[in-house]
């Protein structure tokens, strides 16, 4: 199940360059390609009108450990480039064609803020609470929208109606909407439907309540982390999984 959701950002470092740029999934998936290899390239001068980008070399940067990160970012760039699909595909580790690897978001982000004319895909509550500047992407409507626990609640605003059952997973990049930023995801908590794996019934209670507690109360947490909070309809879907637990086959319900 989901306590909250996150966006997955572009983030750069270009001297000289203070201005929020704007990017579209294909000309990301060329940069990581290396198609686009220079920030004055003619295409990334098109989305951005007015901004002086220099003659500057980019380095991609990218996560070299097995991600979660890598997968939303990997996947959202597959439904945006058949070259991206084809060459480096989706995964939670993927291989990249060029550029540098760094360990976990402080990996990535250490490459950025130490090479110029980098760019690089971290969280974005690890680039806020940072200070690290990234850019807007457009959406699906055509928008160009920077990643905020607002826009990415947006993105998973109609994800309840597409879940069925007690599994509580959807992807929510690339969705509908004006405000929408579409480099988004869910964040997952996961634990056997039967905690009999504890050591003692109030063990298993424990983590019953704890799950109430994340996607309930705790809720009012997730925007100070930089993080979106879970719309109504999924918290009723959350509500009626958390009822499923048992602890050795006997029921164990939430108690709030």
């Amino acid at each position: 199940m989901s306590p909250c959701a996150g966006a997955v950002v572009p983030a750069f470092n270009i001297p000289g360059v203070n201005a929020d740029l704007n990017f579209t999934g294909d000309v990301l998936a060329d940069i990581y390609l290396g198609v686009i290899n220079n920030w004055n390239d003619p295409r990334i001068a098109a989305l951005n009108p007015g901004v002086a980008l220099p003659n500057l070399a980019i380095t991609p940067a990218w996560r070299s450990d097995g991600s979660g990160t890598n997968f939303v970012w990997t996947s959202y760039l597959c439904g945006q480039s058949d070259d991206f699909k084809s060459t480096v595909g989706a995964g939670k580790s993927v291989h990249f064609p060029l550029g540098q690897g760094g360990s976990g978001n402080p990996g990535v982000a250490a490459i950025v803020k130490q090479t110029p004319g980098a760019i690089g895909y971290i969280e974005q509550n690890f680039a806020d609470m940072n200070s690290i500047p990234y850019g807007l992407v457009r959406n699906k409507a055509g928008k160009f929208v920077k990643a905020s626990p607002q826009s990415v609640a947006l993105a998973g605003a109609d994800a309840a109606a597409n879940i069925n059952g007690t599994l509580l997973r959807a992807n929510i990049w690339n969705q509908d909407g004006d405000d929408v930023y579409p480099i988004a995801s869910f964040t997952y908590l996961i634990a056997r439907k039967d905690l009999g794996n504890l050591h003692t019934r109030d063990e298993a209670q424990a983590v019953v309540d704890f799950f109430w507690f994340a996607t309930h109360d705790g809720q009012t947490l997730a925007p100070k982390l930089y993080y979106a909070a879970l719309p109504d309809a999924m918290k009723q879907k959350i509500e009626d999984a958390l009822t499923q637990f048992t602890y050795h086959n006997e029921p164990i319900k939430p108690q709030p």
